[in-house]
């Protein structure tokens, strides 16, 4: 079939696998009555309202708590269910995959042309459909929003399927550079290598503090237990409740990062969760609430050393790769070792660093949102000081292992075997030293012809 027809089908697979995923759980939730209107009109608009926000689509809110218009209340939903949006991701990265499969050179534009724009206008008509007088997404976001994890996910998918840039755009990135000086391919290599080790002090940090994370849950298990025991939500209800909170598992961990960096996250307006104290003010009862750490916590300190670590790991790793062109310039350059050295690692500190710091202060950025009511209009990591603070203790790390990295790697010497004494030659040697023509074999002369 025509690769645009292709992408079409791909895409509407996508659109209609994350939309079941999404009307399943409040199915059985309005099945069981939870819903207090409970027609299919309703239950549609809830469900499309929620792939919006699984997509990163913004909801403008509107309630009215009063008797009159003066309490009327606005806001809008930006919080985003990171957990939730893989899901449109991973489909679209098979997709791209798929796609990249049935594409010649230069032809995968066709397919991913079609597979945005049904996505678009999959996204144009449910920001239409459903929207009520409470709760509505304008039309532009609605349309282009959902476009940015899906073509995310179908470039990587593609990328990913085809193993090479050139076969999917004609480009061949190798011969560019191949093109380039000497020194330009230098630098170009301590930088690709250096954004590669800013984002693996990123992966290491957001993994110990994934581990922190589970250990804090599980230290609070009881707390988190007593929430659902109060909200009696029931087996459908609790059910969907765990799913939502999975769906947000990402952002914890991001919220995880930044409490170990010891910038903190807020739980609305005015509130502060960090390790080096939490002053919050009552939150809504969702249950993974429960495992907040309260009070000012004396060993919060020591958790301000994940980062330092995560940033040790990548200055191991970037030893590992032996692209410190700078260093070998400097050494070139000035003969003094102690100070390009030294000049060297406190730079590589601060390149990596300052990529990991960008990197974290993303990931807080889309941790971040707002709940659109009230004072839940903050909730998550702030940027700026995630970042900043991510930079800092990761360009300590580096320096610690790059200095180290030369003793880890270091191998056990082997000891040498004794080598056995040699006794007196044999005659026949010395004869061939003195006579070097003895050592030709039987054959012809150097003067004879070979037939």
């Amino acid at each position: 079939m025509p690769l645009w027809l292709q992408g079409v089908l791909e895409s509407a697979q996508v659109i209609v696998f994350s939309a079941l995923l999404v009307l399943l759980p409040l199915g059985g939730v309005w099945w069981a009555g939870g819903f207090g209107d409970k027609s299919a009109d309703a239950l549609a608009r809830l469900a499309g309202q929620i792939w919006l926000v699984v997509h990163a689509v913004p909801l403008n809110l509107s309630f009215n708590d009063g008797p009159s218009s003066a309490s009327l209340q606005t806001g809008t939903l930006t919080l985003i269910p990171l957990g939730l949006t893989a899901i449109p991701l991973l489909l679209s990265w098979r997709a791209g995959r798929r796609l990249a499969r049935a594409s010649y050179t230069d032809q995968l534009w066709q397919a991913v042309l079609g597979a945005l724009v049904i996505y678009g206008a999959a996204g144009l008509g449910t920001a239409f459909v459903c929207r009520t007088p409470e709760v509505a997404a304008d039309l532009v976001p609605g349309t282009l929003i959902p476009l940015i994890p899906v073509g995310l996910g179908l470039i990587i998918g593609a990328r990913r399927e085809a193993r090479a840039w050139g076969r999917l755009i004609g480009v061949d990135a190798a011969d560019w550079i191949a093109a380039t000086s000497q020194h330009s391919r230098w630098a170009g290599s301590y930088v690709w290598a250096a954004l590669r080790a800013g984002f693996v002090a990123l992966l290491g940090a957001l993994v110990l503090s994934t581990v922190l994370l589970v250990v804090n849950i599980v230290w609070h298990w009881s707390d988190i237990v007593t929430v659902y025991e109060g909200l009696k939500p029931g087996v459908v209800g609790g059910s969907v409740l765990t799913i939502l909170q999975l769906g947000f598992l990402p952002n914890l961990a991001v919220w995880a990062l930044a409490w170990a960096s010891g910038s903190g996250f807020a739980i609305g307006v005015g509130s502060s969760v960090s390790a080096l104290g939490t002053a919050v003010a009552p939150v809504p009862a969702i249950p993974i609430f429960g495992a907040l750490p309260t009070g000012q916590l004396s060993w919060g300190v020591v958790a301000m050393v994940l980062p330092v670590l995560a940033g040790a790991l990548s200055g191991w790793w970037f030893l590992r790769e032996g692209e410190n062109h700078f260093d070998e310039w400097l050494s070139i350059k000035l003969k003094t070792r102690w100070f390009t050295a030294t000049v060297s690692t406190l730079t590589l500190a601060a390149v990596i660093g300052i990529v990991a710091g960008i990197l974290a202060g993303a990931a807080a950025l889309l941790a971040h949102g707002s709940a659109g009511i009230g004072r839940l209009t903050d909730i998550g990591p702030g940027f700026l000081a995630t970042a900043v603070a991510v930079a800092v203790e990761v360009a300590i790390g580096v320096v610690v292992g790059y200095a180290a990295g030369p003793w880890l790697e270091r191998e056990p010497r082997l000891e040498r075997e004794p080598r056995p004494e040699r006794g007196p030659r044999p005659e026949r040697e010395l004869r061939l030293e003195r006579e070097p023509g003895l050592e030709r074999g039987p054959g012809p002369s150097a003067d004879e012809s070979v037939p």
